[in-house]
């Protein structure tokens, strides 16, 4: 062959090695942390039509979630992770498995969603609220002459036993704001003594934040923790459930998203933290009736999102509950003293 033809045929396997990457700056894996699969999904399309940038999209409950990056963390396989309470994305900031990025778009948001990027120094952005709740089959309980509780420590109520589902908060980030919310409203020694005394009542922990409210909506239990939005999602679907927002006060949760440490379509993340942020890609819950609350100040509210303004709730401090080291030694302690308390 001689130097000509050898240059050209080492150009063109230079191309052809080049194109594929080239290609994935086009790509995007998304990590996804809500219940909701036509969230997930519908920003996954709506990013596709707004950018063109193909994404894949891998769902897992949040606890679950931050247990894959960890366990990637020598070699990432996500880009960008959406959705889920703030405590886990702030634990994995600590642990140094999100990029710093400061977002234009931050600046749109409501004052308490923008605490939780500052907190995180940039490493963090609220996506959407969601208030701590319990949730109730009207049905069962007029069934079964079942009282109502009003407050957290109604939950006790022997009358109850069998007739409650949790979350676990080692799986579930909506499971471990009730655990964070319990101990700053009770004081942590006292929060333990009467988790351990609830876990008589409780059927079963759920591995998902969504798990105790779908077995409600089924007639499977009569009470289940969950969020507001959650209860309302469902009684727009026409189930026979109420919210409860117990007496001594509810904490409350910032849907996060996070650009992973190393992520391999760096560009395109940040190209998606920006749009997330925008009023056309948060009314995109709204659309498939998640009714969350937006982040974004723009975002017309309809009838179905609470505000925050309007319920009792605690001055939840994300920085301490978020940071890894109070995060692992709660949940060590809950699954000694709590999970595996007799029943």
């Amino acid at each position: 062959m001689n130097p000509r033809h050898a240059l050209l045929a080492t150009l063109a396997l230079v191309a052809a090695l080049v194109a594929p990457a080239a290609g994935a700056q086009g790509h995007l894996n998304l990590y996804c942390s809500s219940p909701n699969t036509a969230w997930c999904q519908g920003m996954a399309v709506g990013f596709e039509k707004a950018t063109g940038t193909k994404v894949s999209v891998v769902q897992k409950a949040t606890g679950e979630m931050l247990a894959q990056i960890e366990a990637e963390k020598a070699n990432p396989k996500g880009d960008i992770w959406w959705a889920g309470p703030a405590d886990s994305y702030l634990q994995a900031a600590d642990e140094g498995l999100l990029e710093e990025y400061r977002s234009p778009n931050v600046v749109q948001l409501y004052d308490w969603a923008q605490r939780i990027t500052d907190v995180s120094k940039h490493h963090v952005a609220g996506v959407y609220g969601g208030i701590l709740s319990l949730g109730y089959n009207t049905e069962i309980g007029d069934k079964k002459k079942l009282p109502v509780p009003k407050c957290w420590k109604d939950l006790t109520n022997p009358a109850l036993k069998g007739e409650v589902m949790l979350g676990n908060p080692s799986s579930s980030g909506t499971a471990y704001l009730m655990l964070a919310t319990l101990v700053q409203v009770m004081g942590e020694d006292e929060a333990f003594r009467y988790m351990a005394e609830l876990n008589r009542n409780v059927t079963s922990y759920a591995r998902s934040g969504i798990g105790p409210m779908t077995a409600v909506t089924r007639g499977e239990v009569y009470v289940g923790s969950t969020v507001l939005h959650g209860v309302i999602n469902e009684i727009v679907r026409g189930f026979p459930v109420l919210p409860i927002l117990p007496c001594e006060g509810v904490g409350y949760e910032v849907g996060s998203m996070a650009i992973i440490k190393g992520a391999r379509n760096l560009d395109a993340a940040k190209k998606f933290y920006d749009w997330a942020l925008t009023p056309d890609a948060q009314k995109i819950g709204l659309e498939v009736k998640e009714y969350a609350i937006p982040t974004n100040r723009t975002v017309p509210l309809p009838p179905q999102v609470p505000k925050l303004t309007d319920i009792k709730v605690i001055s939840y401090d994300f920085a301490r509950y978020g940071a890894s080291d109070t995060r692992k030694r709660l949940l060590e302690r809950w699954e000694k003293e709590v999970n595996n308390a007799p029943r």
